[in-house]
């Protein structure tokens, strides 16, 4: 290989990068904010150039013959040209180098990329199996999860049919239970109804009796007098004498006298006639007695069912008036609580089914929102029937829905928003954004652990009607709600509906605005009197039948 010759600094290659630079500098785009305002330029003083070398000057040489300078000449040119082509060998060799180096670079760039694929591609692969594996493993999870929620459900559907069936079984016996005491209760009250009517037989018997004895010795009296005349006039007749009466008798009237008749001997004197008293006939017996009243029991729950059980021994048009009548009174006074007086009218007009379009217009939706109220009177009976149905705030808005159907359902019904400024009561109404809160607190009280220590029908009713109507959820017909949700308590314990009469509206309303015992004595006293007004009606109605009986 050829001993490598210094290469010259090639000048224009120096100046290549600040040519660049320059074109760098000029191809930067322009500002977008305003450039500042050019500072001025400082004269700098340019620098001394430096003075030339003076040249040396060279001797000319002396001129040879002129072979010799041809010879040099053409040596030069010679060693000019082996230089030349010395520096192009070395210029292909370094191309070739180059090239090689190049192409060696090449190789290993393609070698270092294959190698990179190959590692990306056993990555790949690696996050592959690790991304099954994942997934696998995901799979094992979801179906030990799924067989797990399975086996849960199957445990929860076993659990739920056991109760279930312990259910149906335990509502099975209870069912018998009642049916064996309602046929307990039937047949001792058929064997009541059987000893009234057989007590009311043998009354009507005895006075029948009674009457026969009266009339049988009143014809016997009748009969007798009527053979001590004949009697008397026929002696007389037989002795000549004049008769001393002047009665005439028909002869159907006179009683057959067929060996009754004394014939005279002769020489027989005949028998004086003695005149005697006529005794007055015995009065007749009293009466018996009418059986004896049932004694009054104190308990209201003893009382209520007393009254139901007479009832139901009652006939059936009077139990229809009864239920009627009760209807009629329970619509009246709730709605003239709520400053609604309804006509008796437009009561009747409203209970008789066979009126189904009124003829006065005006009158239609009263009568509507009478039958609506007699609805949710229905409702509040079927509440108190179902007595292991829990008592829920749908309980309440389902009520309220009854009044006001056009309300919408109870997933969508809205409590009260305002608070009114013309209010009927006279206490003050719950904020609206605390409304359903607090309605939700008086259902947990009811269904809490409380009233259960409290064992008062009428006080927990009454705690409930309270604070409900001090809520007042809704605009209109709160208090008709609050009094239905307390007399479905009341009748699920066995009590009667408390109607507060309309004549003890202020007094309501001060009880409302004070305190709670004033309202649980008012209840009280309500209940109390609808059991004597019904209690009385019986009693007036057992008066008649008796007497009709007698």
């Amino acid at each position: 290989m050829p001993a490598r010759t210094k290469k010259k600094p090639n000048k224009s290659a120096k100046k290549a990068p600040a040519t660049q630079k320059k074109a760098r500098v000029r191809a930067k785009p322009a500002r977008a904010t305003p450039r500042p305002a050019k500072r001025p330029k400082i004269k700098v003083k340019p620098k001394a150039k430096p003075k030339p070398k003076p040249k040396v000057k060279v001797k000319p040489k002396t001129r040879g013959p002129a072979k010799s300078a041809q010879a040099l000449r053409k040596q030069r040119e010679q060693e000019r040209a082996r230089a030349q082509k010395e520096r192009e060998r070395e210029r292909a060799q370094r191309e070739r180098e180059r090239e090689r180096a190049q192409k060696e670079r090449e190789r290993d760039k393609a070698r270092a990329q294959k190698e990179r694929e190959r590692a990306q591609k056993e990555r790949d692969k690696e996050r592959a199996r690790a991304q099954k594996e994942r997934e696998r493993a995901q799979k094992e999870r979801d179906r030990a999860r799924e067989a797990e929620r399975k086996a849960r459900e199957a445990e929860r559907a076993r659990q739920k049919e056991d109760a279930r069936r312990a259910r149906e079984a335990e509502r099975l016996a209870r069912e018998a239970e009642r049916e064996r005491v309602r046929e307990e209760a039937r047949r001792v009250k058929e064997e009541e109804r059987a000893r009234r009517d057989a007590e009311r037989e043998a009354y009507r018997k005895a006075k029948e009796a009674e009457r026969e004895r009266l009339r049988a010795e009143k014809e016997a009296a009748r009969r007798a007098l009527e053979g001590r005349v004949a009697r008397a006039t026929k002696r007389a007749l037989r002795a000549g004498a004049k008769a001393s009466t002047t009665r005439v008798y028909r002869p159907d009237a006179i009683p057959n006298q067929a060996g009754t008749t004394r014939r005279a001997e002769p020489g027989q004197l005949p028998r004086p006639i003695v005149q005697r008293p006529v005794a007055p006939p015995p009065p007749p017996p009293p009466p018996p007695p009418p059986p004896p009243k049932e004694p009054v029991p104190q308990n209201i729950e003893e009382r209520y069912a007393s009254v139901l059980k007479r009832l139901g021994e009652a006939e059936q048009s009077f139990r229809d008036e009864y239920a009627e009548s009760l209807e009629m009174s329970w619509v009246y006074h709730d709605s003239a609580l709520e400053g609604v007086v309804y006509t008796y009218q437009e009561l009747r007009t409203a209970i008789d089914p066979s009126v189904t379009v009124v003829a006065d217009s005006s009158l239609q939706p009263v009568v509507d929102e009478i039958r609506r109220h007699r609805q949710a009177l229905a409702l509040v009976r079927d509440l108190g029937e179902k007595k292991r149905a829990p008592l829920t705030v749908d309980t309440v808005k389902k009520l309220y829905l009854t009044l006001h159907p056009d309300e919408g359902d109870i997933k969508n019904l809205k409590y009260r928003k305002d608070i009114p400024q013309h209010r009927l009561y006279f206490h003050e109404y719950a904020p609206p954004d605390k409304i359903a809160y607090k309605v939700r607190q008086v259902i947990d009280w009811l269904n809490g652990p409380e009233p259960k220590k409290i064992k008062h029908p009428i006080r927990i009713a009454a705690r409930v009607h309270y604070d409900l109507l001090r809520v007042f959820p809704f605009s209109n017909d709160s208090g008709k709600v609050a009094r239905m949700l307390m007399n479905v308590i009341l009748l699920r314990a066995g009590h009667p509906p408390a109607i507060v009469h309309s004549t003890e509206r202020q007094r309501y309303y001060e009880a409302l605005k004070n305190s709670l015992p004033t309202l649980i004595q008012m209840i009280t006293e309500s209940i109390n009197n609808g059991l004597a007004s019904v209690e009385k009606r019986l009693d007036e109605h057992d008066t008649r039948v008796r007497s009709f009986g007698g």
